[in-house]
């Protein structure tokens, strides 16, 4: 096969779901892979006025909605009982409870905030405040990207976009073909024969960043997630993570991220079914 010249273009991680217009929302971190060339507002209460007044004092809003799902999500933690997560958004925090005691106090990170947005889709990058449950746990997870982060790499890289189906070769401008075979994508070059593509890079030809059918090893990224993940549904996860310079702030696309030892710490002693309380 003809070698294609390379233009290796790297980029960082970051994570699972976002709040998005559009199909539902799926896991998620962003690899560190390779581009290869060739809501509605309600009146607060008078009571409700008078904390979100205290609490604005001391932390930061981006509304009056804002403040009140604050409000409320801290209230719903502040009454909770027995073993459960609680995950301060404003303070990077995770704490792990027993009734009154504090048996695990962690650093993490969570959403970013930020929009995306592409052609008629948006995604907006938060941690939704609330309660949730730990609804299942993995050991040496494998992510599954989802579109969000191709679109973030196309807009970045100022890419056109376009997703790979079973059973419909795209014809390339050299004249070779891009299909699927069993669970690769390659490229069947004049001589009929298929080249598999690399799996830990994106597949970009024609100024074009083609997206991979999910099933398919291009499809599957080893180590983004750390060692464990606990799986609070809807995307949303608590994980581990290669990138130990983001704990403590907010860089995620959703989830909440945590120190290695911290996430082997939940992974071990916390049992499908605890309450996770988000503020």
């Amino acid at each position: 096969m003809k070698r294609l010249s390379l233009f290796v273009l790297a980029f960082l991680p970051s994570c699972a779901s976002a709040q998005h217009s559009g199909p539902p929302r799926a896991d998620d971190e962003a690899p560190r892979r390779t581009v290869t060339l060739a809501a509605q507002d309600t009146s607060p209460t008078p009571d409700q006025r008078n904390v979100v007044v205290a609490a604005s004092s001391e932390r930061r809003f981006r509304s009056r909605t804002d403040s009140l799902e604050w409000v409320s999500a801290k209230e719903k933690a502040d009454r909770s009982t027995g073993f459960r997560l609680i995950v301060s958004l404003q303070e990077k925090r995770l704490w792990a409870i027993v009734g009154e005691d504090t048996v695990l106090n962690a650093p993490v990170a969570t959403a970013k905030g930020t929009t995306l947005k592409y052609g008629s889709r948006a995604w907006t990058f938060r941690t939704p405040r609330g309660m949730r449950t730990v609804l299942r746990k993995e050991s040496d997870p494998i992510w599954i990207p989802p579109d969000w982060l191709y679109a973030e790499v196309a807009s970045e890289y100022n890419l056109k976009l376009r997703k790979i189906e079973r059973g419909v070769p795209i014809k390339l401008a050299d004249g070779r073909s891009l299909v699927v075979r069993d669970t690769l994508v390659g490229v069947v070059g004049k001589d009929a024969h298929f080249y598999e593509l690399p799996t830990d890079e994106h597949i970009v030809f024609d100024s074009t960043l083609f997206v991979p059918p999910t099933g398919t090893k291009n499809r599957r990224v080893e180590g983004e997630l750390g060692k464990y993940r606990l799986d609070l549904g809807e995307g949303y996860l608590l994980h581990g993570t290669p990138d130990k310079e983001s704990i403590g702030f907010a860089a995620t696309h959703g989830c909440v991220r945590l120190r290695d030892e911290d996430i082997e710490w939940l992974y071990t002693y916390v049992p499908v079914g605890t309450k996770v309380y988000i503020f």
